[in-house]
């Protein structure tokens, strides 16, 4: 683990806002399930990323110390390189990891925390954060449309889990 790793258990309400953007979505599941669908490698690679993107994963190991190297491919054709480097695991509350593209020393790599928090319901709110390398990368990340492909991402969470329950 590097330097930069050992320090990754900050504390995340001190992190700059103009770093930093969070969405959050509502899932019909109780934390362990909607934790689940996100760490085990057979579920998330058949919802992980916006509408309309496939994933090809390359290496897949969701645990404290491992990585997750994926190809995103958009609906026509172009790949994204991926790489998440797992920091914190721990179920069923937090996945936090860096991530980036799958290049060493990627100057754009930002820090994600992904909780699960339980409500009274039964439900889930699922919440992901991003904490960007400068300010100025953050608003270049929203306006190329983050925000809502985070939405679309956890949408599909979402619907994985219904269709989970349903079978």
């Amino acid at each position: 683990m590097s330097n930069r790793d050992a320090d990754s258990v900050l504390d995340w309400s001190n992190w700059p806002l103009d770093r930093e953007f969070v969405i959050a979505r509502v899932v019909d599941a109780d934390c362990k399930s909607a934790f689940n669908a996100w760490a085990d490698p057979a579920q998330i690679v058949q919802w992980y990323g916006p509408e309309g993107f496939g994933i090809e994963t390359s290496e897949i190991d969701i645990r404290t110390g491992g990585v997750w190297r994926f190809d995103m491919v958009a609906p026509d054709g172009t790949r994204y390189s991926n790489r998440m480097e797992f920091i914190r695991v721990d179920a069923p509350n937090v996945i936090e990891s860096n991530y980036g593209t799958d290049h060493d020393n990627d100057p754009d790599r930002f820090r994600m925390l992904v909780s699960f928090d339980a409500q009274d319901n039964g439900k889930t709110v699922v919440t992901l954060r991003q904490l960007h390398p400068s300010a100025k990368r953050r608003a270049a990340v929203i306006q190329f449309g983050a925000v809502e492909y985070g939405m679309q991402t956890l949408n599909k969470l979402a619907q994985h889990i219904a269709a989970t329950n349903n079978n």
